[in-house]
């Protein structure tokens, strides 16, 4: 009998210490959770302004435009089986496999300076994007192909305005005023040189596609008599752009945009204003939701997997681009409702 017990308790042990074993095996997954939330319109970890204006005066503003993060807990140290099972049973974590987040052709640290990356160009597309709503783009002439009909017409540094009369106001505008024409037709170019307006008639030739071209490299850039500097990083990804953008014209506006809210939000954004879907959505949410926004606006292409993961008082609203969502912004401080995605719980 007592022989049966001390095989019995042993087996035990063996069972515990097994299971504390396996319970510490490495996994092939990382866990996805809320991370940090940033007011464009506040102060960074450092106490320095998120967005600074330099050359014009910032307005104030009663309420918060803020952008979120998430976190991503087993990048350097490996998750184990024990950790990935508490992710499974925690609401607001997400575990997801590994090469979902971190190619398995790729270091972490490749990864993570790509997407620092991405946050850099996010900037610059909210920059972009922004001064245009404004109005403060223009586009000019970075170079002269020495193959092109017009090289003796046109000269680094023209800053091109209208197209046989057609304002032009970025690249699309352009691209569509000499594509309406077939090659071969003549152009008349409104542009300023050294400050001077003139006026110049070039001559669109046929691509190796038979598109019409003049011949000449478009930049786009600030006609704005300020500068926008930002302070603010360790971040990676691009799914601020959004939310930087509505901060950048909060503080250039004399309209205060959040109308005293906490505004939340996400999505990425080109140089046009468009605003395109990012990851992460279920655990943003929480993010807003802890930081007391009570409006989350949300990229149309989220707006399902946001509907699944709504949360009491938070108003999922849905914008494609940043005009829309400066409509919904003002909808809301004229006490309306704006369009909220499809499925949301409305106020």
């Amino acid at each position: 009998m007592r022989q049966r017990g001390w095989t019995v308790f042993m087996g035990a042990v063996l069972v515990v210490l097994c299971s504390l074993l396996v319970s510490q095996a490495p996994v092939p997954y990382v866990v996805v959770q809320p991370g940090q939330t940033y007011d464009t319109l506040g102060l960074n970890d450092a106490d320095q302004e998120i967005i600074v204006i330099e050359g014009a005066d910032a307005t104030e503003s009663t309420g918060e435009l803020r952008f979120l993060t998430v976190a991503v807990v087993g990048v350097t140290d490996k998750l184990t089986l024990l950790e990935a099972v508490v992710g499974w049973l925690v609401d607001d974590k997400a575990v997801v496999p590994r090469d979902w987040l971190y190619p398995p052709d790729e270091t972490p640290d490749v990864t993570q300076r790509r997407n620092a990356e991405d946050f850099v160009n996010s900037l610059s597309n909210a920059e972009v994007a922004a001064l245009g709503y404004l109005g403060y783009l223009e586009v000019a002439v970075q170079d002269v192909s020495e193959t092109s009909p017009n090289a003796d017409r046109l000269k680094v540094g023209d800053v091109i305005t209208a197209v046989d009369g057609v304002p032009i106001t970025d690249a699309d505008s352009l691209l569509n005023a000499i594509r309406s024409k077939p090659p071969g037709s003549t152009l008349t170019f409104s542009m300023t040189r050294d400050g001077e307006p003139l006026t110049v008639e070039v001559v669109t030739m046929a691509d190796e596609d038979g598109v019409p071209r003049v011949g000449f490299t478009p930049e786009i850039r600030s006609a704005a008599p300020f500068t926008i500097t930002f302070n603010i990083e360790g971040i990676g990804g691009p799914s601020a752009g959004l939310m930087m953008a509505l901060g950048i014209i909060d503080k250039l506006v004399p309209e205060d945009l959040t109308g005293g809210r906490i505004i939340a939000g996400t999505g990425t954004i080109d140089q046009n204003g468009e605003v395109g879907p990012i990851g992460g959505v279920p655990q943003k949410i929480i993010a807003a939701v802890d930081a007391g926004a009570t409006v989350f606006l949300t990229p149309r292409d989220n707006c399902e997997e946001a509907v699944r993961n709504a949360r009491p008082g938070l108003l999922l609203v849905q914008v494609e681009s940043l005009e829309s969502a400066l409509d919904a912004l003002e909808t809301l401080r004229e006490g309306g409702t704006p369009a909220l995605c499809p499925g949301a719980p409305r106020p």
